[in-house]
């Protein structure tokens, strides 16, 4: 999401608003990308023929530091995402392997003062695409349901790869948009093991762009990158009882240096900390429900915001007919 801020007095209030682009993109491109979500066991082992769908719903409100790379004060944000997403395993070598695709849709409210004037935008429409995959290397072998109920895990290590295609709404003569305009890619190492009725997570992985090549600016739009973003995330779990579990989240991020034109603005480093938690309850055989609540622990340059989502997921196994 991009936030639209039209300028049409003197050049400082244009240069504020161009400096605005690059804070609002670098953060709220990040959350549309997912690149700074929380997700307990995330390299959990299905049944081989997994398949699932989830509908989910997330809520942002909250405000952004510039770190003085820009003249914006009160800069804050509201707005919320819903998703529609599939999921399948399968195997790969003989080990558990899984893709996932979404779908999300946004609609959000920013307002900051430029200039010391007032700015206010609302949009709604499709944000990027993502797909992810994912693959175990140890401690998860591809198993049928009927292998998988007497399997128990210990642990697990596996890579994923996430790709978030610029198939979003764009429009390079507005500075709000959902879609970023350029491809991002994470590649990433996870670690899972469990003590009994007790899970421990831990990621590390890094976002790598690609090039923005009608990024909104004065007078005209100019190329727009932004150097990759490491990202470190962990997760401890307590299964209630099966299907039942309760997770503490939390990950810190850094990097990614905007560059416009060819001039890198080293004031939009990015380091940040969120922490919270994760519940996840099931409804019936098939059914399940997800809770989520997280806030900023520590933010220089990104957004301190709350988030709340809530999702909903259908699952079944068996082959696609």
């Amino acid at each position: 999401m991009r936030v639209q801020i039209t300028s049409s007095g003197p050049t400082g209030i244009r240069c504020a608003s161009r400096s605005v682009l690059l804070a609002l993109v670098a953060f709220i491109a990040s959350q549309v990308a997912r690149a700074q979500d929380l997700a307990p066991r995330a390299y959990a082992i299905t049944p081989l023929h997994g398949n699932a769908i989830t509908l989910s719903y997330g809520f942002y409100s909250g405000q952004f530091d510039f770190n003085e790379a820009a003249p914006v004060t009160g800069a804050t944000g509201k707005y919320n995402v819903s998703a529609l997403s599939y999921y399948h395993s399968f195997s790969v070598f003989g080990r558990s392997a899984n893709v996932l695709a979404a779908l999300p849709y946004g609609v959000g409210n920013v307002e900051a003062v430029v200039g010391g004037e007032q700015r206010h935008t609302y949009k709604s429409g499709l944000a990027d695409a993502m797909f992810r995959v994912s693959v175990n290397l140890k401690g998860g072998p591809a198993m049928e349901l009927q292998d998988f109920t007497k399997w128990k895990q210990k642990t697990l290590l596996g890579v994923s790869l996430r790709v978030v295609p610029p198939t979003g709404q764009y429009d390079s003569t507005k500075i709000f948009n959902w879609s970023i305009n350029r491809w991002a890619f994470k590649p990433e190492f996870g670690y899972s093991q469990r003590w009994n009725h007790w899970v421990l997570d831990g990621y590390v992985g890094a976002w790598l762009f690609t090039t923005n090549p009608e990024f909104p600016s004065v007078p005209v739009p100019q190329p727009q990158s932004q150097r990759p973003i490491g990202s470190f995330e962990g997760h401890l779990s307590y299964d209630v009882k099966p299907f039942l579990w309760l997770s503490l989240d939390g990950n810190f991020w850094f990097g990614g240096i905007a560059t416009l034109g060819g001039q890198p603005n080293l004031k939009t480093k990015q380091t940040a900390s969120r922490i919270g938690g994760t519940g996840s309850l099931p409804l019936g055989k098939h059914q399940s429900v997800k809770l989520s609540y997280s806030t900023g622990a520590f933010v220089r340059y990104a957004g301190d915001y709350d988030h709340f989502s809530v999702a909903w997921q259908y699952a079944w196994i068996g082959r696609p007919k």
